[in-house]
C-alpha cells in the first residue's frame, strides 16, 4: 500500500512538519498591552520585564516589539540575560539587571552599558569601587525592601548607605525602587503597608525619583506609579488584578494533537497506577503534551482541553510527554490521529489553566518547551 492510499493530500502537506503542538504569540497584542499600559501610568513612563526569556515567549522576538512600540526601559533578573538582550536593542534603551551582579560580572557590566540594580551594602560597595578603579561615573538603581524580605537594602543597612552616598559621587542613581508583594491583591492591606514604607525610604535618600509599580501596581492607581512601572504579567495577557475582569489583550494559545484514540469499556483503569477508572463505555484521546512541555501533573484529574467549544476533561495522571482526555461529549470520530485540541485559547485562558493546576499565570508561561512549533504573528 502505498503513502497516498493512506493519506490525503492535505495529509501529506502536513506530514513533512509532523508538529504536535503549536504555540502562537501575538506581537500585535503584545503591542497592543504595551501601549494600553503606557497610557495607564502617563505621565509617568512603563518598562519591559522581559526575564527568564521574556516570560518564555522569546526575547529575540518579544524585545524588538516593544522597543518599536516606545519601551526605553527593560528588566531582567540575571546579568546573563542582560549580556544578551543588549544586542537586540538600540543604544538608547536602558537595560536593568534586577538581581544585582554576582561578585566578577562588574567589568563585563560597566563596559556593556548594563544598568545593575543594587540590593545591598556590599553590592553598592563593590560597584562604587569599579567606578572609582575606571575613573568615570556608573548608573545604578537602588532597590530597599519595603516589606517583602526577598531583594533590597534592608532597614538595618540604610544608614551606612546613606553615609557612603554622601561621601563620593562616582555612582549616578538614576532612581530608587522596590517591589510589591499582594499588588494583585487590590484589596490588601499590605500594599498600604508597602507604600508607607517606601515613602519613608523616599524622604532617607531624598532627590531621587521612584519606581515601584509592577503589573498589578499600576491598577493600584497614580500613587504607586512613581516615575517608572514595571510592567511584567500584563504584557504577556495575564490577569494583573486577582479576581477581576482582565483588561488585558491575550496573547498566546496553545494547540496539541491526538496521537491516539481509542474507546474503553466500563472499568478500565487510565494512566499511571491506574488513578482513572471509567464508570461507563469511553472514547479517550492522547494528546502529545506533559508536564516537560510546562502543563503540569497538577492538572491529573482536574484540567482540561476543548475541542469546538466542548470541555474534554483530563483523566488519569499527566505523564512527561502525553496526556489523556475525555472525548465522549464530542460526536464520533471527531478526533483522530493529527487531530489538534485547544489547550489554551478562546475557551480556556492561560490563567483558567493555571487555576486548573493549582498554580499561576507566570508558572506556565515560563514552563511552556521548546517543543512546540511556535508561530509569531
Amino acid at each position: 500500500m502505498n503513502v497516498q492510499t493512506v493519506l490525503s493530500g492535505r495529509e501529506v502537506a502536513e506530514f513533512a512538519d509532523g508538529a504536535t503542538g503549536h504555540l502562537t504569540i501575538d506581537l500585535s497584542a503584545l503591542g497592543r498591552n504595551y501601549a494600553k499600559l503606557s497610557s495607564l501610568v502617563a505621565p509617568a513612563r512603563a518598562a519591559a520585564v522581559v526575564k527568564a526569556d521574556a516570560y518564555g515567549l522569546g526575547v529575540e522576538r518579544v524585545a524588538p516589539v516593544l522597543y518599536d512600540k516606545g519601551c526605553r526601559h527593560f528588566f531582567v533578573a540575571q546579568f546573563t540575560e542582560a549580556v544578551k538582550l543588549r544586542p537586540l536593542l538600540a543604544k538608547d534603551a536602558q537595560i536593568f539587571v534586577l538581581n544585582g551582579l554576582q561578585p566578577g560580572d562588574e567589568m563585563a557590566c560597566a563596559d556593556r552599558g548594563i544598568v545593575p540594580v543594587l540590593n545591598s551594602l556590599r553590592q553598592w560597595q563593590r560597584w562604587s569601587a569599579i567606578a572609582k578603579y575606571r575613573q568615570r561615573t556608573l548608573p545604578a538603581v537602588l532597590q530597599f525592601d519595603t516589606g517583602m524580605s526577598r531583594l533590597g537594602v534592608p532597614p538595618e543597612e540604610c544608614a551606612a548607605l546613606a553615609a557612603e552616598l554622601s561621601s563620593q559621587s562616582n555612582v549616578e542613581i538614576l532612581f530608587i525602587m522596590s517591589h510589591l508583594a499582594s499588588a494583585d491583591e487590590a484589596g490588601s492591606d499590605q500594599n498600604d503597608t508597602q507604600l508607607a514604607e517606601m515613602n519613608r525610604v523616599a524622604e532617607k535618600f531624598p532627590g531621587f525619583d521612584i519606581c515601584f509599580a509592577n503589573s498589578g501596581g499600576i491598577f493600584l492607581g497614580k500613587r504607586y506609579h512613581g516615575v517608572l512601572a514595571r510592567a511584567g504579567i500584563a504584557l504577556y495577557g495575564g490577569v494583573p488584578t486577582v479576581g477581576e475582569r482582565n483588561p488585558m489583550e491575550p496573547v498566546v494559545s496553545l494547540e496539541v494533537a491526538v496521537v491516539q484514540t481509542r474507546t474503553v469499556p466500563a472499568g478500565a483503569k487510565v494512566g499511571y497506577a491506574g488513578t482513572h477508572v471509567t464508570q461507563k463505555e469511553a472514547r479517550l484521546a492522547t494528546i502529545a503534551a506533559g508536564y516537560a512541555d510546562g502543563l503540569p501533573r497538577s492538572l491529573s484529574g482536574r484540567g482540561a482541553v476543548y475541542c469546538v467549544g466542548t470541555r474534554l476533561p483530563i483523566v488519569g495522571r499527566v505523564s512527561m510527554d502525553s496526556i489523556t482526555v475525555d472525548t465522549t461529549a464530542l460526536p464520533e470520530g471527531t478526533l483522530s490521529l493529527g487531530s489538534f485540541v485547544e489547550v489554551i485559547g478562546p475557551h480556556q485562558t492561560l490563567d483558567d489553566l493555571a487555576r486548573d493546576a493549582g498554580t499561576i499565570s507566570y508558572e506556565i508561561l515560563t514552563s511552556l518547551g521548546d517543543r512546540y512549533v511556535r508561530h509569531y504573528r
